[in-house]
């Protein structure tokens, strides 16, 4: 199999392909989670949610563009940073935010936490706290799609810091070998924990790291939307053709710490702000919709009402629904 590395060009994803009803879906489904993390923010401030969170805010246009380019029946599996990834997947605010208090109203009956969610119905496989740990997992998934020849994909999606992993690399290799239905999204939003990505991999060209496997790879502006959706459609529909697995190297960028417990002072103030004023994939996106005519301003400010309703209502859900009960430490433990 010949290997493919490249950089999407801006032609493959010229915005007047995309209709302005798919256009605003965009807005709205990046505004919902940007205003979902941002809530989720609130609530670990005060106390509300216990252990580590980390919050996808600054990387929505990733997730958002990939999962539109997925049809039913395909399946997702990524890391802790995943409450963008739920929501994205159509999983229920209310349920994702009462899994973060740890509530039994949560999709996880509050056992997950905000790491380790699931949702069969929807076909996610959870975020994963391991580093690393949801490839070759993600893999499995493929294979047992291929075994069973249901035609659908697996999308694993996993951070900059986790493509040093060996597993990975284990990992691409047998995806190869079989010729697996794996889309392996890389996030790279610039920082592994606390360190930038050219401090800890000699190749930060993170696309090409399956070139040894025979594995095609493309670099992507994870902050445009359209970018990502074209990318990701191409990639999908390789994967789909029975050619293997295929590597998306989003470049993103995420505005909080590592977690909420990262005080992020490996940057400076100015690098944040500089990506928010001129990078920002919901203001870019606002910024286009608003200059085509797609909608006017009152139009926007009416989806981020509704948006700000939905998370309202998640939060309240997830302070009011009861805790578990004792017995639930038993249940799904085994299959």
């Amino acid at each position: 199999m010949a290997t493919r590395a490249k950089k999407t060009s801006l032609a493959a994803a010229d915005p007047k392909n995309f209709s302005p009803d798919q256009t605003l879906e965009y807005y709205r489904e990046m505004m919902l989670i940007r205003r979902f993390e941002e809530k989720a923010g609130q609530l670990y401030g005060m106390g509300l949610i216990g252990g580590f969170c980390h919050l996808y805010i600054g990387q929505e246009a990733v997730v958002t563009g990939v999962q539109s380019a997925m049809i039913d029946g395909d399946s997702v599996i990524t890391s802790y940073r995943d409450h963008g990834h739920m929501l994205a997947c159509g999983m229920d605010a209310k349920g994702v935010m009462a899994e973060l208090t740890g509530r039994e109203g949560g999709l996880s009956k509050g056992k997950g936490g905000s790491m380790h969610m699931f949702s069969v119905e929807k076909g996610f496989f959870g975020g994963h706290g391991i580093v690393g740990a949801q490839v070759p997992l993600g893999a499995g998934i493929a294979f047992a799609h291929k075994y069973n020849e249901t035609g659908k994909i697996s999308a694993t999606y996993l951070g900059d810091g986790a493509v040093n992993q060996g597993q990975v690399y284990e990992t691409f290799n047998m995806a190869a070998l079989w010729k697996l239905p794996a889309l392996i999204v890389i996030e790279n939003n610039q920082y592994g924990m606390g360190t930038a990505v050219g401090r800890a991999s000699a190749s930060t060209e993170l696309f090409k790291r399956g070139q040894a496997y025979g594995i095609p790879g493309e670099q992507v502006d994870g902050m445009d939307v359209f970018q990502v959706y074209a990318a990701a459609q191409n990639a999908i529909d390789y994967i789909r053709s029975g050619k293997g697995p295929m590597i998306l190297e989003m470049k993103t960028y995420r505005y909080r710490g590592h977690s909420m417990s990262d005080p992020a002072k490996y940057r400076s103030k100015e690098e944040v702000q500089k990506m928010r004023n001129e990078q920002d994939p919901i203001e870019r996106l606002k910024h286009y919709i608003l200059e085509t005519g797609h909608a006017e301003e009152a139009d926007l400010k009416a989806i981020d009402k509704e948006i700000k309703a939905i998370v309202t209502e998640a939060a309240d859900f997830a302070q009011t629904s009861p805790e578990p009960q004792p017995s639930e430490l038993y249940t799904d433990v085994y299959v």
